[in-house]
């Protein structure tokens, strides 16, 4: 018995550790001594790529192609898998891969039948910022307290963002894009409708001023592209193909490179609507789906607490889920501590030691590993392209051995398709007509501009009317004024003649005259006759 298959050599007892009864991953033989041992396979349970992982390693180390070897067999059992490509490198997946002399050296090391195969694929982008099927939420799907996060409100902002949402709900204002929610916020800040939040608390100017800043600053990422109609339903990350195998849905990144705070954006409202969505299953045969998010540090860089808070938390919980995410990416350190701390699952490829820095990270990176057999500080530094340092959970979940390996070649196109294959794998998807035409219809934005507009009209036709009034009455006192002034005319003959004191004397006496003889001929007092 040699050494490398005797069960109490070391080599023998790392080979044990991975000797799985269950569906297996294979990643390929275990390097010791110097050499590659095609007879020890390095394998990780199916059932154990819900406890998430790390891919890491230096530039130029194969993590990527980490990355689609693991996706590939997924999606070959039957495993939906999720990849944010962000340099735009993996769509090659949904293509069959080129057989040349690296890739049967490589399989002839490892002990792989390789057969060029492509995989069923999907291929997406946030709100249609680049090649893919669109994908968009609504201001309502993605929720107040999302939205706060995101927009790193305090806990006072917060609870007035809740309330504006719920205003919004209850008064069938709906909110779809971000200039709904803006015009929501403006309007209830506004003297029409300062009042309507009296009731329930109220919305300071102060606050809506905050909340008007963060938003401007957020669609400055590109966020107005991603909220819209249609809502993208994040179970069709969910689907297999005809075959029964795994569809796999590529997030094409490229052109939202420097928009982090888009992404991290997209990956908070994902995660949590699937969490949301999905059911308790706690641990299963194989997962539901499994996201490799690529270039990781570009997600965490610079991110708010918030955010980090979110992503620790979805971490920890969506494995119940039976829902796996994998970070790629050149450090672990690049992985926040409380984010690393839960992923069971570990390959590395070789690090740099060129500077003090990198010497200390690579320390650090030893450190995180189990005991083992291995130099590891030596090794991480000497691994070739395309091997790795792996230790993953048993089907009991105990850490395995680490260990050395060399890892097999993808069977897909290791590269990107044609942009114009690209183009035409995203228009004749079926899932191409029901999200790329962007939809405007009716929501808050329009319905208080009509309101403002109708208010707004009203407003002027009784200040018109106000005017008409007033100036109808100015004009009546300029005549009564006017005819006040305006010489009398000369009096005609009768006039005049009536106007003369013998007259008026004259009436006067034959009034009286008149008088008392009607008051005799009324009470019986009339004169006798003599």
């Amino acid at each position: 018995m040699s050494e490398s298959t005797d069960p109490a050599s070391p080599a023998g007892r790392i080979a044990a550790g991975y000797a799985f009864t269950g569906p297996a991953l294979d990643l390929g033989a275990l390097l010791w001594d110097g050499a590659c041992r095609p007879d020890l396979q390095i394998r990780i349970p199916l059932s154990m790529l819900s406890r998430h992982g790390l891919v890491a390693g230096a530039t130029g180390t194969g993590k990527t192609k980490t990355l689609q070897l693991v996706a590939e067999q997924l999606s070959a059992n039957g495993v939906p898998v999720f990849l944010a490509d962000i340099k735009g490198d993996v769509s090659g997946i949904s293509a069959p891969g080129v057989a040349n002399e690296k890739v049967t050296g490589r399989a002839a090391d490892v002990a792989q039948e390789w057969e060029a195969t492509g995989f069923p694929c999907e291929f997406y982008a946030l709100g249609g910022i680049g090649t893919g099927i669109p994908v968009r939420a609504t201001v309502t799907g993605f929720g107040p307290v999302l939205m706060s996060k995101v927009l790193q409100l305090n806990q006072t902002q917060e609870q007035s963002l809740g309330l504006i949402f719920h205003y919004a709900d209850s008064k069938g204002l709906e909110l779809i894009d971000l200039k709904d929610l803006r015009a929501v916020v403006a309007f209830l800040v506004s003297d029409q409708g300062k009042a309507e939040l009296k009731g329930i608390g109220g919305l300071s100017t102060v606050t809506a001023g905050v909340i008007l800043r963060a938003l401007t600053a957020f669609e400055q990422q590109g966020a107005g592209e991603f909220f819209g109609e249609p809502e993208f339903d994040t179970s069709e990350f969910l689907r297999t193909s005809a075959d029964g195998r795994g569809v796999v849905s590529v997030l094409e990144l490229p052109a939202v490179q420097d928009k982090p705070q888009l992404f991290s954006t997209f990956l908070m409202w994902l995660l949590a609507d699937l969490y949301a969505d999905l059911p308790e299953v706690g641990d299963v045969e194989q997962p539901k789906l499994v996201f490799f998010f690529d270039e990781a540090h570009l997600l965490f860089n610079g991110a708010s607490k918030a955010f980090l808070e979110s992503i620790t938390q979805t971490v920890r919980l969506i494995r119940s889920k039976a829902i796996g995410i994998f970070f790629v990416t050149q450090t672990p350190k690049d992985v926040p501590a409380d984010v690393l701390a839960q992923l069971g699952n570990r390959v590395q490829h070789a690090l740099r030691a060129f500077t003090p820095d990198d010497a200390k990270a690579l320390k650090a990176t030893v450190k995180t590993f189990p005991n083992s057999p291995y130099d590891l500080e030596e090794l991480l530094t000497g691994l070739g392209t395309g091997e790795a340092v792996v230790t993953v959970l048993s089907e009991n979940g105990a850490p395995t051995p680490v260990a050395a390996t060399r890892l097999r070649a993808p069977q897909s196109r290791m590269g990107p398709v044609e942009p114009a294959a690209l183009e035409q794998a995203v228009k004749s998807s079926p899932l191409y007509s029901r999200y790329a035409e962007a939809v405007d219809r009716e929501s808050a934005y329009e319905k208080i501009s009509a309101e403002q507009a109708a208010a707004e009209a009203q407003a002027e036709a009784a200040a018109a009317a106000a005017a008409a009034e007033k100036q109808a009455k100015e004009q009546a006192k300029e005549e009564q004024k006017t005819a006040r002034g305006a010489p009398k005319p000369d009096p005609s003959l009768a006039e005049q003649v009536v106007g003369t004191g013998l007259f008026r004397s004259l009436a006067r006496s034959v009034g009286t005259q008149l008088g008392r003889e009607i008051s005799r001929s009324l009470f019986g007092t009339a004169k006798r006759r003599r």
